[in-house]
């Protein structure tokens, strides 16, 4: 018996009812809060194109090779099979076609991600899960067939992981805001978010655009396919475990609901993955959309808000992707916030550490990097007596170092000597008993080691990173 195009296109749309009816039977646990599975069309989405097989897009040889290179590009660490990025090509030279096959037919199951402890400002963790190389492949292809269908159904006001979005265009509608008059926010916390996204929500939201059951099967896979953990395997009914190319987008599906319920209500607001700040021109309208808009986050979409630290607050006492606001001449300004400069100096402190074993060419090398990144993040702040603050201190870390590493006195008094120390004076110094700190702060060491001298050696300067901004 032949098989027509005609009976195959028929069996897949079966398939594709058969899987949504399934997801429509777990999604009945939260009737009362999520609702019926309801399949909208939208102006964004081209369901034709998608009727014909958005898995076959995925699964598409240039699609894949373009993932391949992305995740070549990441490097990264091995999932829990070992495999490193360098293996993959190898492994798919000899196995690609049954990858292929085993995602068609619905029969390949990701493995559980490799869970790592990330260590955080406040003394806790950050849960990160560690997909396979191959299964960081194949979300990678996912993710570059569904960004462009959801990214024309993103906010404006949505600004993380997006393609041409940075912080800095976040920073700069936070201004705007400001600028016009809206100087109260909703500053929103939501706790664990990526641990606590409901699934069957947000599989009902990928329903209403994805129409290749198929596709929804294969994402919901991810989701459920669990995490190592010291040896031990967890379920993971619940989340998004964050370290995948997938999370980020599926992150911004599930909040951009959030987005529009705002904009239907008329707010200001300004979201960078999950930190969100909703702006007001009063405290008393600030604390009404708090209290209007907490119902839907917790009741609809599922998510746990972090009540000690959501508040209601001036502008000038936030603190929002490292940066701080304050008002000139009823002007939206930035600065750099206290936090982030005493991040920026415990790294540093790490770099110029007396006993960490780097070489000299080597802590310059990192000291550099750091700078330079530190400054490309923050060029946006008001922050030149700050940073020639910090440029001083930094100086003097490097005096301190230097001084360590001449370690003996014959070396501390002839290099004290070539740079023209006199005799007598180099001697004395040589043999001091003062701390490193200290003696780094003596006029004698800034003599010998001025800050041309750092300059000519090739170390960047904070101030002069900020005035070639």
């Amino acid at each position: 018996m032949k098989v027509t195009e005609s009976d195959k296109l028929k069996h897949r749309q079966l398939r594709t009812e058969g899987y949504l009816q399934r997801v429509s039977a777990e999604q009945r646990e939260n009737a009362e809060a999520c609702g019926s599975l309801k399949m909208t069309e939208t102006d964004s989405t081209d369901t034709n194109q998608q009727r014909e097989g958005l898995l076959e897009q995925i699964l598409g040889r240039d699609n894949l090779n373009r993932a391949y290179k992305q995740v070549k590009r990441n490097k990264g660490a091995g999932g829990i099979d070992g495999m490193q990025v360098d293996e993959l090509l190898p492994f798919l030279k000899e196995n690609q076609g049954k990858l292929i096959q085993s995602i068609r037919e619905g029969i390949y199951r990701p493995k559980p991600v490799r869970r790592v402890e990330i260590p955080k400002e406040n003394g806790k963790t950050r849960k990160l899960g560690i997909p396979t190389v191959v299964d960081r492949l194949i979300q990678q292809a996912i993710c570059q067939v569904l960004s462009p269908i959801f990214e024309k159904q993103f906010s404006d006001n949505s600004f993380g992981f997006r393609p041409r979005r940075s912080a800095h265009d976040a920073l700069r509608r936070c201004q705007t805001n400001i600028t016009e008059g809206y100087r109260y926010v909703v500053d929103m916390d939501l706790e664990r978010y990526f641990d606590t996204v409901n699934q069957s929500r947000l599989i009902q939201i990928l329903s209403e655009t994805i129409k290749d059951g198929r596709v929804i099967s294969l994402i919901h896979k991810f989701l459920r396919a669990g995490v190592m953990a010291g040896g031990m395997f967890e379920d993971s009914p619940e989340g998004v475990p964050q370290g995948g190319p997938l999370s980020p987008l599926l992150g911004n599906i599930m909040l951009n609901e959030c987005d529009r319920e705002l904009e239907r209500r008329g707010h200001r607001f300004v979201r960078y993955a999950d930190d969100l700040l909703i702006f007001c021109k009063s405290k008393k309208a600030a604390n009404r959309t708090l209290g209007h808009i907490l119902p839907y986050i917790e009741g609809k979409l599922f998510l746990k808000v972090n009540r000690e630290k959501t508040q209601v607050t001036h502008v000038n006492r936030v603190k929002y992707l490292g940066y701080s606001f304050y008002i000139h001449k009823g002007e939206g300004r930035l600065r750099i916030h206290p936090k982030s400069v005493r991040k920026f100096k415990d790294k540093i402190r790490e770099i110029t550490g007396r006993s960490n074993g780097m070489g000299i060419e080597a802590r310059k090398v990192r000291l550099n990097q750091v700078v330079r990144g530190w400054m490309n993040y923050f060029k946006l702040a008001d922050a030149k007596n700050l940073l020639q603050g910090l440029d001083e201190w930094i100086r003097s870390r490097i005096r301190m170092v230097t001084w360590k590493r001449w370690k003996r006195i014959r070396t501390r008094f002839e290099n004290l000597k070539r740079s023209g120390i006199q005799e007598e004076q180099a001697w004395m110094w040589a043999n001091t008993r003062k701390g490193y700190w200290r003696t780094a702060h003596s006029p004698i060491l800034l003599r010998a080691l001025p800050n041309e001298r750092f300059k000519r050696a090739g170390y960047l300067s904070l101030t002069e990173c900020y005035s070639a901004k």
